[in-house]
């Protein structure tokens, strides 16, 4: 791989940066593979890890890429596929934000979901996430992986950043992957080599100051901000945390490192190269917004948007879902949604200022005085065990998955489809025939080679 001269010279005086290493690893082959598991649906794996990423909790890298496509627990939420760097994440939140308490954060770039679905598995029940994503087929990428993810104290939402300049102190924690020239990812993305520019770079920087700016208006006073890239560029990195330090009421929040780790602290943040640590390139500071931290959560001035089921209507969902003290299930149009109270409360207060395409977990409409069970509540963490289940064997989820004609023995009506006891979609049996209602759009195409 030839990298532009431009970009060497760019990154030398750097701490940690070593021209020589750099352009060696680059040459290689090594591919580096890690997932990380997802704590709600704990299984055994029908593949082997390696050794534990070291900042991660669940995190693993793995001896062999295996064939996702093909593995029924990756479409059943049991892991995901993260690169090893982008995990520090966890170790930033734990050592920045008391998570035992009931937290508000926004991942302001989300797509396509793997630090929100972290930060999902790390906040507690009562908390809740939103993550935005303003590019609306990624937007959709987001959704998949969160429901899959199983919970339903998340929602998604489609607003450039702007919009939550108009929402004033209202998360705990806001996290900020920014879109940046990806000079991080060169190794798993040789055509970024040939885009990259220093014109590019700073095209980068400037958008990457107005999304700063947009946001953190909505962070509380005492509240974490989290920011990142992919980028090995100082412009945007070091330079930005200079620029966000004097424009804004933010301090440098510093994060324990282990030694072994071969992270490096360049005294504005912590730079990932790929030849010190197990990961790609990747970059991030913590920063703390001045003031005393407020306990309100954004729950004054109510407005009710949403309202809340009455008995009746929850009498076909009882023996569906295990409902919770914190839970509650508004409807939507047809549909039957759950959520915690935590975001119930925030949907209700800013319902009309920002778009949502998601909110917590869809769980089916009545048809004719009939439910009708949604995909989101095939993969969730809530859902009864007294429904109807079909256990699969590998071989028949891949069929499923593949939506091929399945002929499995159960009694007629809705069953859900589970593989090692975690679901995949809903069927219904007929006399007949089975018929298979996973979405078109979630269907393996590919053949397993």
């Amino acid at each position: 791989m030839k990298l532009p001269e431009q970009f060497l010279n760019s990154l030398n005086g750097i701490k940690g940066f070593d021209e020589k290493a750099f352009e060696n690893l680059h040459n290689g082959e090594e591919k580096i593979t890690s997932i990380r598991l997802n704590p709600f649906k704990k299984v055994e794996l029908d593949f082997k890890t390696d050794k534990p990423v070291s900042w991660g909790e669940n995190s693993f890298y793995l001896n062999e890429r295996p064939s996702f496509t093909f593995d029924p627990l990756f479409h059943a939420g049991c892991y995901y596929v993260q690169e090893a760097g982008s995990v520090f994440l966890e170790h930033a939140l734990k050592n920045s934000v008391d998570l035992t308490q009931e937290i508000s954060v926004l991942d302001l770039c989300a797509a396509p979901g793997g630090k929100s679905t972290l930060i999902n598995s790390l906040i507690n029940e009562k908390s809740f996430l939103i993550s935005n994503e303003v590019i609306k087929p990624r937007a959709e990428v987001l959704i998949h992986n969160l429901n899959k993810w199983g919970t339903c104290n998340t929602a998604v939402t489609n607003c450039d950043p702007q919009v939550f300049s108009k929402l004033d102190s209202v998360f705990d924690v806001i996290v900020a992957d920014v879109p940046c020239s990806g000079s991080g990812l060169f190794r798993k993305q040789p055509d970024a080599v040939n885009e990259w520019s220093l014109d590019n770079v700073n095209l980068c920087s400037t958008r990457q100051k107005r999304i700063v700016a947009d946001c953190l208006p909505s962070l509380k006073p005492g509240g974490i901000f989290i920011y990142s890239t992919c980028s090995y560029s100082k412009e945007e990195n070091e330079m930005e945390v200079e620029w966000m330090m004097r424009e804004f009421d933010l301090e440098l929040v510093n994060i324990p490192l282990e030694e072994s780790w071969n992270i490096i602290d360049t005294g504005l943040g912590y730079r990932f190269y790929p030849y010190f640590t197990k990961s790609e390139g990747f970059f991030c500071c913590v920063l703390k917004k001045k003031g005393e931290a407020e306990i309100n959560h954004g729950k004054k001035n109510k407005k009710i948007n949403f309202e809340e089921i009455g008995k009746r209507e929850f009498e076909p969902l009882k023996d569906k879902i295990t409902l919770k003290e914190n839970h509650k299930i508004f409807r939507f149009q047809n549909d039957f949604k759950l959520v915690n109270t935590a975001l119930f409360d925030f949907m209700n207060h800013y319902g009309t200022s920002v778009y949502f395409k998601k909110t917590g977990t869809t769980l089916g409409e009545l048809k004719h005085q009939d439910f009708l069970p949604h995909h989101e509540l095939a993969q969730s963490i809530y859902l009864s065990s007294s429904v109807n289940k079909i256990e699969l064997s590998k071989e028949q989820a891949i069929s499923f998955l593949k939506k091929e004609n399945l002929n499995v023995k159960a009694e007629r009506g809705i069953c859900l489809m589970t593989y090692k006891n975690y679901g995949l979609g809903w069927v219904k049996v007929l006399d007949n025939r089975t018929n298979n209602y996973l979405p078109k759009e979630f269907r393996i195409l590919s053949q397993e080679e």
